[in-house]
Formats: structure tokens, C-alpha cells, sequence
């Protein structure tokens, strides 16, 4: 198994550019799933859930033809109705396969779909299936095996309980040949829906309303195939924006939309964090002090759940007391307890909120990475840190991070992959 041995305390600066949106390449994947016609995606950022999406594909009888960071899929003869368990169980993107599969072939069978601990088990499917049987699927449960099947697809007024973005995307990709007009409701609003929502517009599609809480789909008979441009990650943009400032370093992020993280760049004025902004650049500035700021994770536009973790780390170094309130996921702050084997004086109020008070002076230790953020806060971490640190089960790093350990090196990170 591979680690990452980091020395911390080295000066960072230089440029870092953003790869394409994690959480657009394992929709529009899927969504390949929906026409007969080949699609080209660009700019696919390398990582591992990519991988295992692309063999997801594969297994239902796509062909795909990948070439660094652009592949080219093809749908029109699919060999099957399951998803084989083996996949399924390695990430939980893979239940965005069930609906272009239900659309398609009216039929689909898959487990109860994996990941990481925050992303396996404890994370329910029930909105998802909600949303197929409103549409005419019929649904049968047995040994956390899922068999869905329908005769034809129809139209329905579905109402999200909870917002959920996989949700939304789900219920929407499955809509597009639905008979009759599906109307959604308290929908997520984060930009990889718009884009998604944008490509199936211009393949036949009609979606109004994408990137709002109410999408109205009128169902087609058919959807065409074309070139998909990924958006760039706006959640590794946010990450390396906190890198920067938690290290104090003069770093500059390209390849990105600032619009997309809004909402921490305001959180960066208020605790004075300079930084300057593009058409597709962010530069933070090396600062000196950090005010303490409290956050209250939100669906978008309000703070991601995916930048929580980096940003507690930040408050580790920030002058006065903050409350880290965590809304979305349970267990996701249970990897403060590793920051405080490091030297953060944190304290677990209850599963969703901590308090953090800084600044604190972190030492290098020997940590395993529990999920995909988390374990690159614990990067950020050993990068403040003085001494080394081991990170174990770097996989769970490599799911969402194309070769991070490369692209830190470039900014002077002293960090070593070691199989």
C-alpha cells in the first residue's frame, strides 16, 4: 500500500493549476450511457473514481477510448442490466449508472453502492429510488440488492426532502427520455449540474431551470452525442486557495473559476487573507495573521462540505476561537482527531460541530487518510507541521487528486510517495 512521507515547514510558491471538476466527470460518464452516439470529454482529470467510472462503462458494454486527460465513449450496443458488485462496492458514484441504465433499457440491477466511510453505508439511496418509482419504476429489495424495472418511463412532480446533488443530476439524466415533462423540486443548484444540464440541452434534451431549485424536463425520444468540456474542480481550487494561506505562501491557482468559490473568498477578506482574482486565476498572498471565523457547511452556493475539512485546518493557525458546524455528512469531522494528535487544540462538541482554537503548533505524525477530503487536509497538515509525517491509505487521496504529490513538489513541498 502506498504512503506519503512529508516534511513540513518548507516554503511554497509558484503556480498550481486546477484539474477538471471531479463531480462533473462522474456525471457526465453516465450520462454517456444515454445516447447510442459517441461522446468525447475533455479535459477528464486522472484519478482514480475516474478509473473505476471508465471501467463501470466498460463493464456494461461501452467501448471507451481514454488518452491522458480526454476519452471518447460509446453506448450503442450495452451488454447488460447489472452492475457488476465488484465496482459498485469501490465508489459511490456508481449509483449515477441506475438511471441512464433505467432510461435506456428499462431495466437495471446493482448493490447498495460503496466508498469511503463517509460515502458507503451510512449514506442512503432512498431519494434516488423515490424518484424512479414516481417516474413508473417498479422497485424489489432483497439482501441490499436493488432490481428496477419499468415498461415505459413517465414524467412525474417529484419533491426533494433533502437537496442532494447526485439526486438531482440522477433524476434528471433518467427524465430526459421519460414520456411526458418531469418537474423537480428543491433541487441542488451547484454549477456541474448546469453544465450537465447544458450538454444534453445541446444533444437534444430540454431542460429549463438547471442551476435553480426547480428543473422542468420535457422528455425526448432520443439524445445525440457530442464534445463535453469539464468545468475546472472548484472544490481542489477552494483546497489549494486554503493550502496557500494555511502555509503562508505566495501561490497562484490557474485553470479555475473564482465565481465558484464565492463563498470562501468572502471568508477571506473577512479574516484577512489577500488575495487577488482573474477570469481564471486566484492569487493568495502570503499573510501573516489569520482572524478565527466560524462556518456552518451549506449546499451551494453556501460553504462546501468538501472544503470543511481543509478549512478546519486553516483555523488550526488562526488567532481566536472558531466553531466548525458540519450540516451535510455524518462522521465527516471524526479526522479532527488526527489534527489533535498533531498539536490542534480541538474539541468535539458533538458529530457535527468542533470547536477549534489557534494558533496552534503541529508536529508531524504518523496518520491514515479516512476519505478523499480529509486526507488531503491531512497534506495541508504535514505541510504546516514540523517533522514528518506518514499519511497512510493515500488511495482514498489519489480517488480525487490527479497526481498531487508532482504538483506540490512544483511549489517546493518537500513530499515522497513510497510504495
Amino acid at each position: 500500500m502506498s504512503t506519503f512521507l512529508i516534511y513540513g515547514q518548507n516554503e511554497l510558491k509558484g503556480e498550481i493549476e486546477v484539474k477538471g471538476a471531479k463531480n462533473a466527470a462522474l456525471k457526465i460518464i453516465p450520462a454517456s450511457i444515454l445516447s447510442e452516439e459517441p461522446i468525447v470529454i475533455k479535459n477528464l482529470p486522472e484519478i482514480e473514481d475516474i478509473n473505476r467510472s471508465l471501467e463501470m462503462a466498460e463493464a456494461l458494454g461501452t467501448i471507451v477510448n481514454k488518452d491522458k486527460n480526454q476519452c471518447q465513449i460509446q453506448a450503442k450496443n450495452l451488454n447488460t442490466i447489472e452492475l457488476p458488485i465488484g465496482l459498485a462496492n469501490k465508489f459511490r458514484a456508481s449509483i449515477m449508472f441506475v438511471g441512464p441504465l433505467l432510461a435506456r433499457l428499462k431495466e437495471v440491477k446493482f448493490p447498495h453502492p460503496g466508498g469511503c466511510v463517509i460515502g458507503a453505508g451510512s449514506r442512503p439511496i432512498d431519494l434516488f429510488l423515490e424518484g424512479f418509482q414516481a417516474m413508473g419504476a417498479e422497485i424489489k429489495i432483497k439482501n441490499n440488492y436493488y432490481h428496477l424495472k419499468a415498461k415505459e418511463l413517465k414524467g412525474c412532480n417529484y419533491f426533494f426532502t433533502t437537496v442532494s446533488v447526485t439526486g438531482t443530476e440522477s433524476l434528471m439524466m433518467t427524465a430526459v427520455l421519460a414520456k411526458g415533462t418531469t418537474i423537480l423540486k428543491n433541487c441542488a443548484m451547484e454549477p456541474e449540474i448546469k453544465a450537465l444540464a447544458d450538454y444534453l440541452n445541446e444533444q437534444g434534451a430540454k431542460i429549463k431551470g438547471a442551476g435553480t431549485p426547480v428543473i422542468t424536463i420535457e422528455g425526448v425520444d432520443k439524445i445525440r452525442a457530442g464534445v463535453f468540456n469539464i468545468i475546472p474542480d472548484r472544490i481542489e481550487t477552494g483546497t489549494f486557495a486554503i493550502m496557500a494561506a494555511a502555509t503562508r505562501s505566495n501561490i497562484t491557482i490557474t485553470h479555475c473559476q473564482p465565481k465558484h468559490i464565492e463563498i470562501l473568498l468572502n471568508i477571506f477578506k473577512k479574516v484577512g487573507i489577500k488575495f487577488e482574482t482573474g477570469n481564471d486565476w486566484i492569487k493568495i498572498k502570503k499573510n501573516k495573521n489569520i482572524k478565527a471565523y466560524s462556518i456552518k457547511t451549506h449546499e451551494y452556493p453556501g460553504f462546501p462540505t468538501d472544503l470543511q475539512s481543509p478549512y478546519t485546518v486553516l483555523m488550526t493557525q488562526a488567532h481566536g476561537t472558531s466553531l466548525i458546524h458540519e450540516t451535510i455528512y455524518d462522521r465527516r469531522l471524526l479526522y479532527t482527531d488526527m489534527l489533535t494528535q498533531m498539536g490542534a487544540d480541538i474539541i468535539m462538541c458533538d458529530p457535527h460541530r468542533v470547536v477549534v482554537n489557534g494558533p496552534s503548533k503541529l508536529y508531524g505524525r504518523k496518520l491514515t487518510s479516512p476519505d478523499l477530503r480529509a486526507g488531503i487536509s491531512m497534506i495541508i497538515a504535514a505541510l504546516i507541521a514540523e517533522g514528518e509525517t506518514e499519511i497512510n491509505n493515500i488511495y482514498q487521496i489519489d480517488r480525487g487528486y490527479e497526481k498531487i504529490d508532482d504538483r506540490l513538489r512544483a511549489l517546493g513541498a518537500k513530499i515522497k510517495r513510497c510504495e
